[in-house]
């Protein structure tokens, strides 16, 4: 199997989930299948049809993260000293060369990745036009509306 990378906080973030699914939601769940078993005829019972799917989800949810934390690569960015390159975790300041606005992103895994927190996702096309690129460079992304042209103006590894 193929490692995931992944960065040290989203690894946590995935371990948390998995403990509160193991420790709060699989015992709700199963209380809630024991309470609508005891109320009698289960071929009509609606609560405990919806436990079972509200279960099932729950424990597909729980094979997915570990899948994922067995797989995974876990890199601390604070760690990295990739030499001012932009790498997987890296925290990328860039100027848009069309407009003068400039972003901030941090490219992280599929799990971690949330556009409105500057979280982009190592698969999308702007992280794999920035891959290996320094201070300076320029950076050609085919978006829905063109091709866009960013300057890298700083590289960190917080």
């Amino acid at each position: 199997m193929a490692t995931i990378p992944i960065t040290k906080r989203g690894a946590e973030k995935l371990k948390a989930e998995l403990h509160k699914l193991k420790t709060v939601d699989r015992p709700w769940v199963i209380n809630a299948i024991a309470e609508a078993r005891a109320q009698g005829d289960l071929s009509e019972n609606a609560e405990y049809e919806a436990a079972k799917d509200r279960q099932g989800f729950i424990e597909g949810r729980i094979q997915e993260i570990e899948g994922k934390l067995s797989a995974a690569q876990i890199i601390d960015p604070s760690a990295l000293d990739a030499g001012g390159r932009v790498v997987f975790g890296a925290t990328v300041e860039l100027c848009d060369e069309d407009t003068g606005a400039t972003v901030r992103y941090q490219i992280v895994g599929e799990d971690e990745a949330d556009l409105k927190l500057g979280l982009i996702n190592i698969s999308s096309p702007i992280a794999r036009a920035l891959i290996g690129k320094e201070e300076g460079d320029t950076a050609e992304v085919q978006a829905p509306g063109g091709l866009r042209h960013y300057e890298v103006v700083a590289v960190s590894y917080i």
